[in-house]
C-alpha cells in the first residue's frame, strides 16, 4: 500500500462517523433553528445533507426501475429537486431545539456490504426516536441511502408515492409534485 492509499485510508470516514457528523450539525442548527428561520437552516443544512446523504442513488432508488426510461437530463433534473426536498425537509422538521440529543447505539454489517448505524434521538419529556441509518460506499467514503424512523422506512414511503405519480402522470407531473412539497416546507 502506497502512503497515498494509507493516507487516503486515514482520512476516510467511517460509518458511524459519518451519521455521528450529521447529528451533530443537525443538533447544532436546531439549536438556532428559531433565529435563522427557514432559509437560514435550509442553507445551514445544504451541505452537511449532500455532504452524508447520496442522493442520486437515493433519487435512484425511489423511482425504480423508471429510473432507466429517464433521459440524462431528467435523471440528473430528479437528482436535483430530490436533493432540495431532502434538504427542505431536514429544515422543516429540525426547526428548534429543547435539549434533544444523538445518541449512537450500535452499527452492523449487511450482508450486501453496506452499513446500518442504530441510533436513537431523546426528546425531553418524549419517547425516544430511533434512527436507523443504511450507508452505502461511495468512492472513499460511506453515504447514508436510507433512514428508518421507528421502523418506517422514508425510501419505501417514498418509492410507493413517487413511481405511482412517475407511471400515471409522468416526469413533470413528478418534478412538479416534489416542488410543490418543497415549497410547503418553507411556508409552515
Amino acid at each position: 500500500m502506497s502512503l497515498t492509499a494509507i493516507g487516503n485510508a486515514l482520512a476516510a470516514e467511517t460509518a458511524r462517523q459519518v451519521v455521528d457528523k450529521f447529528q451533530v450539525e443537525l443538533i447544532d442548527v436546531m439549536k438556532n433553528g428559531k433565529k435563522l428561520g427557514y432559509s437560514g437552516r435550509y442553507d445551514k443544512l445544504n451541505g452537511p445533507v449532500t455532504n452524508s446523504h447520496d442522493l442520486t442513488k437515493i433519487a435512484r432508488i425511489v423511482v425504480g426501475k423508471e429510473w432507466e426510461k429517464l433521459s440524462g437530463d431528467q435523471q440528473q433534473k430528479l437528482a436535483d429537486v430530490f436533493s432540495r426536498l431532502s434538504v427542505a425537509s431536514y429544515a422543516h422538521n429540525f426547526k428548534d431545539y429543547a435539549g434533544e440529543s444523538f445518541t449512537i447505539d450500535s452499527e452492523e454489517q449487511t450482508a450486501r456490504g453496506g452499513v446500518i448505524v442504530h441510533s436513537h434521538l431523546s426528546i425531553p419529556d418524549e419517547k425516544d426516536v430511533k434512527f436507523d441509518y443504511m450507508l452505502k460506499e461511495k468512492g472513499d467514503s460511506w453515504r447514508i441511502i436510507n433512514i428508518i424512523a421507528n421502523g418506517v422506512s422514508d425510501l419505501a414511503l417514498k418509492r410507493s408515492e413517487y413511481t405511482t405519480i412517475l407511471q400515471r402522470e409522468g416526469f413533470d407531473a413528478l418534478i412538479a409534485k416534489i416542488n410543490e412539497k418543497i415549497d410547503n416546507y418553507s411556508k409552515l
